[in-house]
């Protein structure tokens, strides 16, 4: 559509999935009045047909028009003609009525014919199996409602077309609700799925997608409570019984039918948030070599995982005789009878900490797609929702270098269809229904034929001899056959009997390869005595730092060189076999070769004082780097001021994003870094990286690491007698504690940092430890007590210029004069530190401000001005990775719907605060969740589940034996059941 020459007309748009509006491009039109926008809505949703005069005159005003009807009509015409301007000749008269029709063939752009579209291409999606697809349309089309379809347009027509569209969007949305459950997305559903039962109280799919959604978050007492809820309701409100379906739901869910179990689930923030397929193993070696009658033994065995048993493999034998390399192949081989994907973990059996099977699990439910929030705590509720998410699919787990059968047996998928191939190296006869495989080193045949392979053909045919003699010399293990192999093949002025002779040189330990693990050691002697120096020192200073693998810069500051150097370096060692890339820029070493070369660091680094300094300065690394990312964090915080100083220069971060997204990337390296340093010349520096990254206690994702890091430090300090460690390992695990929920011993903590803290003379000790102490009193009721430490706290942090702690003690003396009844004053309080923080730019901080303004206002009956605080504080707090105050912030914004009246959007909110909580911050908090979910259900009329969730929270508290015992066993004596 042209306006003229050399101009594009721009496209009509009209709305009617809300207010009925009409554009020209971004131009809105004036769509007139509620008559006008009533003809234009029956226009629209007749797709382009036409209306007659009297079909309009009955649609705008029914069995009683008024006299001049069609007058009015005409009327109506000509405006909304003039209002669509140059496209005038949409709107069409024929046959004495109506039709909107395109113009120049440019179809009109209709939120609803645009819907309908995204609907008919969810469900051809869903027909395929792209689930993800399919509830990415869907949630696009239900984006286009905003808020009430045909909003404010009168008349019969708009009325009946309103309930219809009503209850389209309803149906779309159960679909998508639907998908969820399907997708493992049950967590999340049940948040929207309480609202929309509470909204829509008889319309049984919602509850018993409900019912589903809970069963399978492992709340099988809600979902039985849902039920009985909605049989009494049918039967009070309409004097029927549930539907079969609902019905038999509830059957099944009483018998624990395996089959209601959850599928893999996915991250509903992903673009494909459906049926996962991991895809983990390692890449085979392309020079594989022999094995013949293991392989066709392996790979039939597999194969019988199609029957009805699962297959288990085990895969035994010494250090460096090939196991991985032989298991990766095999798993290769068998991967079309794993059409559900393979799962590959190493579990470092060998080493001196091998992977706890509750954090591989977490890691397996991760690549399945379980969202993070959806991962329980503990390893049998882990390992019970791994076997749920391999239910009905066909998955190989790859278990390689397993300590024993008891680090393994969690970790085996328990389904037919699926099967586990484990490697380690020991046999594991107490692995019950396992095929057993002892692998043994080469015949002289196969290894010739690596070796061969490695170096090429033409090398060794000519020295055929003194091949046979380098393979012999290697033990016929493959492993040390791949090093010699690939030194000879990198170095082409060698023959092969000048490698040979080199091996021959060195017989004596070559003939501890038939003792067990020397054999591996004597294997990565081999490769290590040919490194050059610069090789030879990377490699085994590299192998000093703890952690799952290393990065660039950070190994250039264990090397002390710069980057360039160090990726030269450590390349070269990943050339040669010694050290893996992990990613780019990062590294690992597998474990048995890590402790080769901290051997070779403890016997061979000149002087004996390197390795020391090196994870010196390592650690000094993480500790400048982290106090960068602490600045942008923590602007006006006092810190930095009282740490050690250091003078490695560290990583500079151009932003708070990238500064969040080292910290979180990098936390295993920083935590294991820290609690590998305990020396007495460490652990200051130590305690300071915790204090530093004290944010990963918050975040979830690394809590329980950072915890233990924190006690590992405590014993340190004491050992060292270092009273300032101490005093700040004491602050840092009183947040720890009070985190969790366990408060008596976070204020033991507090007691222990007080004193040490003036003991040592610690200005950051002595001023936390008293806001700390000032925080748990208020909690536990004892405001003098509290009243005193947070003054205290506040004069302290005044005194030594932290502006920034100045501002947190301000807000916490807001919660405790609103615990007091002290509004007005609680509300300036949290006011003024939200000022301090402003000022000072304090972004992740600010949202702790708000925290605290919007309870004082709730406390004083400021809704609305609370619901803004927290709302905005929410945000804040989602984009820090705060879990734990994302889940804090939905409570608190539940609190507030339930007391402004509004039970569904507090259940709502309520469910997703248990969702953002879930394994973190102890059971105390979940508890005081359940509690006010109880009491929204309650009031929503679900008393059945609300009882179920009192009796949750009554289990967890008396678990922990806190005063909050009575309260709820208040709410159970008086809750009434039908």
């Amino acid at each position: 559509m042209d306006d003229g020459p050399g101009q594009v007309r721009e496209r009509l748009r009209f709305t009617v999935l809300g207010p009925v509006r009409a554009w020209r491009g971004e131009t809105p039109l004036a769509a007139g009045s509620p008559q006008q926008r009533a003809l234009l809505a029956a226009l629209l949703l007749r797709g382009g047909r036409t209306a007659t005069a009297p079909e309009l005159v009955d649609a705008l005003w029914g069995d009683e028009p008024p006299h001049a009807a069609l007058a009015a009509l005409r009327t109506y015409a000509s405006r909304l003609r003039k209002a669509l301007g140059a496209d005038a000749e949409a709107l069409v008269s024929e046959s004495g009525g109506y039709a909107l029709r395109p113009v120049d063939g440019h179809p009109l752009d209709l939120d609803h014919d645009t819907a309908e579209q995204f609907a008919a291409e969810a469900e051809k999606a869903k027909a395929v199996g792209d689930r993800g697809r399919a509830r990415e349309l869907l949630d696009a089309a239900l984006h286009l409602w905003d808020g009430e379809p045909l909003a404010g347009v009168p008349g019969p027509y708009a009325e009946n077309q309103r309930v219809r569209l009503q209850e389209w969007q309803l149906s779309l949305t159960e679909a998508h609700l639907d998908l969820d459950l399907e997708t493992g997305c049950h967590a999340e559903a049940v948040s929207e799925l309480t609202a929309l039962t509470a909204a829509h109280p008889l319309r049984e799919r919602l509850r018993e997608l409900l019912m589903l959604a809970l069963y399978r978050s492992g709340r099988q007492a809600e979902a039985l409570a849902v039920y009985a809820d909605t049989r009494r309701l049918l039967a009070d409100e309409l004097g029927v019984d549930p539907c079969a379906s609902l019905s038999e739901l509830h059957q099944r869910i009483l018998r624990a039918d395996a089959e209601l179990d959850a599928p893999a689930t996915a991250d509903p923030g992903s673009p494909e948030a459906t049926f996962v397929r991991p895809r983990q193993l390692p890449a085979t070696v392309a020079d594989f070599t022999g094995r013949a009658a293991f392989v066709t033994e392996l790979s039939d065995q597999l194969a019988t995982a199609e029957g009805s048993v699962m297959a288990v493999s085990a895969v035994a034998g010494i250090g460096g005789v090939g196991k991985t390399t032989l298991a990766v192949h095999v798993a290769h081989t068998a991967r079309e009878h794993f059409p559900d994907g393979q799962l590959y973990v190493d579990l470092q059996g060998a080493g001196h900490n091998p992977a706890e099977p509750e954090a591989v699990l977490g890691a397996f439910l991760r690549a399945l797609g379980t969202a993070d929030s959806a991962i329980p705590d503990g390893l049998e509720e882990r390992a019970a929702l791994y076997r749920s998410a391999l239910a009905g699919r066909r998955v190989l787990a790859l278990l390689d270098n397993a300590r024993d059968a008891a680090q393994v047996r969690p970790l085996l998928p328990g389904t037919a269809g699926c099967a586990a191939l484990i490697t380690s190296r020991s046999r594991m006869i107490d692995l019950a229904s396992a095929h057993l495989v002892d692998l043994d080193v080469m015949s002289p045949e196969e290894a010739l034929t690596l070796f061969t392979r490695i170096v090429g053909e033409e090398r060794v045919t000519s020295e055929r001899q003194a091949a046979m003699a380098v393979v012999g010399a290697c033990g016929f293990l493959p492993l040390a056959i791949r090093i010699a192999a690939s030194r000879l093949a990198a170095r082409r002025t060698w023959t092969v009997s000048t490698l040979a002779s080199k091996l021959a040189d060195e017989r004596r330990r070559l003939d501890e390869l038939r003792a067990g693990d020397l054999a591996v050691k004597a294997t990565f002697e081999l490769g290590y005595k040919q490194l050059e120096p610069a090789q030879a020192r990377a490699f085994r200073l590299l192998g000093l730092a703890d952690g799952p693998d290393i990065s660039l810069t950070a190994a250039a500051a264990l090397l002390d060189l710069d980057p360039v150097s160090t990726e030269d370096l450590v390349e070269s060692l990943v050339d040669a076999s010694l050290l893996e890339s992990a990613a780019p820029g990062r590294y690992r070493f597998h474990d048995l070769v890590r402790l080769y070369a901290r051997a070779c660091a403890e016997r061979d680094e000149h002087p004996p004082t390197e390795h020391e300094a090196a994870l010196s300065r390592l650690l000094d690394f993480y500790l400048v780097t982290a106090s960068r990312m602490y600045e942008l964090e923590r602007p006006g915080d006092r810190l930095i001021a009282h740490m050690e100083r250091v003078t490695h220069p560290g990583l500079e971060f151009p932003d708070r994003a990238s500064a969040l997204e080292w910290l979180f990337s990098e936390a295993g390296c920083i935590l294991a870094c820290a609690q590998q340093s305990t020396g007495p010349r460490a652990v200051r520096r130590a305690v300071d990286l915790l204090l530093l990254t004290r944010d990963l206690a918050e975040s979830g994702a690394d809590a329980l690491q950072y915890e233990q890091t924190n006690i590992a430090l405590l014993a340190a300090a004491r050992d060292a007698g270092d009273q300032r460690a101490e005093a700040r390992i004491h602050t840092a695990l009183t947040n720890v504690h009070t985190l969790a929920g366990r408060f008596d011993e976070a204020e033991e903590h507090a007691k222990s940092a007080m004193l040490l803290g003036v003991a040592s003379e610690d200005p950051f000790s002595s001023s936390y430890a008293p806001n700390d102490r000032g925080i748990i009193a208020t909690t536990k009721h004892r405001y003098d007590d509290a009243e005193a430490y947070l003054t205290q706290a506040l004069s302290a942090f005044r005194d030594d210029g932290n502006k920034q702690s100045e501002a947190s003690a301000l807000c916490n003396l807001s919660r405790l004069h609103m615990d007091t009844g002290r509004l007005d004053s609680a509300i300036r309080l949290a006011q003024t530190g939200i000022a301090i923080y402003r000022e000072l730019g304090a972004q992740r901080r600010l949202a702790n401000g708000m925290y605290a303004l919007g309870l004082a206002f709730a406390r004083a009956k400021r809704m609305d001005e609370a619901t803004t605080q927290l709302t905005d504080a929410l945000t804040i707090f989602q984009e820090s990775r705060q879990r734990f105050w994302v889940g804090m912030t939905h409570f608190r914004l539940a609190e507030i719907s339930l007391a402004d009246h509004r039970p569904a959007q507090a259940a709502a909110s309520a469910e997703q605060a248990l969702t953002a909580l879930r394994g973190l911050g102890g059971g105390w908090w979940r508890a005081n969740v359940l509690l006010l979910l109880g009491r929204t259900l309650h009031e929503l009329g679900h008393l059945r589940r609300a009882r179920a969730c009192w009796e949750e929270a009554l289990a967890i508290y008396e678990r922990l034996g806190v005063s909050e015992i009575a309260e709820v066993q208040d709410l159970l004596r008086h809750a009434t059941v039908a």
